[in-house]
């Protein structure tokens, strides 16, 4: 992220690029693209007047699902919004996502550390953004024991802070693992069936 937020301006820069790149549909408000890209809103505001410069981004009306309470009942309802959207008139779009998913913020190395921090981690498996293939059914599959679940999904938002994408994952605890690998649950074959990388594997098995 160093190198990039120098390439690019600042790392902010780098989050907000990848927030709307690898979410073209969604429109943002200048809260929500703070939110999920875990900047400042000052600094959102900062980085939205230079994108709005470049072209790159464009105001767009949106809507958003919110649960209201009428009476006694809680009745879901459309609100609008008005945000900010990629503007698919850019020029450089497919150069600069391809050049983004390539330029992973996160090491391999990097992620068991940061996932240790919920629990007793004993396998990752990555696939997805993590190794550039956008249709896959999962971005990463995790298994331990003694896992925290809020503080795991903390981490989760984190890394997706950085990758400007929300991951597709799971987590097992290791006898579910061992269980859903002998039934050949369909789920488990989806990863391992189709690319994908394992990075820790503490269970002293293998995967065919």
């Amino acid at each position: 992220m160093k190198i990039l937020g120098k390439l690019f301006g600042s790392p902010a820069m780098v989050k907000l690029l990848r927030l709307f790149l690898f979410n073209p549909e969604n429109v943002f408000t200048n809260k929500e693209a703070a939110s999920r890209a875990k900047i400042t809103l000052d600094t959102t505001r900062l980085e939205f007047s230079i994108m709005k410069q470049m072209n790159f981004i464009k105001k767009k009306i949106g809507y958003r699902q919110v649960t209201v309470k009428k009476g006694k009942k809680k009745v879901v309802k459309k609100k609008k919004i008005d945000g900010w959207t990629l503007n698919e008139n850019f020029m450089y779009i497919n150069q600069l996502k391809d050049f983004l998913i390539r330029a992973t913020p996160i090491k391999d190395k990097d992620i068991p550390k940061k996932l240790s921090v919920a629990g007793i981690i004993k396998f990752i498996a990555i696939s997805g953004i993590f190794i550039q293939d956008m249709d896959s059914r999962l971005d990463i599959l995790i298994v331990g024991n003694n896992i925290r679940k809020l503080q795991m999904e903390t981490i989760i938002r984190a890394i997706e802070s950085e990758l400007g994408k929300e991951l597709k994952y799971v987590v097992f605890d290791v006898n579910e693992f061992k269980y859903r690998i002998n039934v050949h649950d369909k789920l488990i074959r989806d990863v391992f069936d189709y690319p994908h990388k394992i990075i820790l594997n503490k269970l002293g098995i293998e995967v065919k």
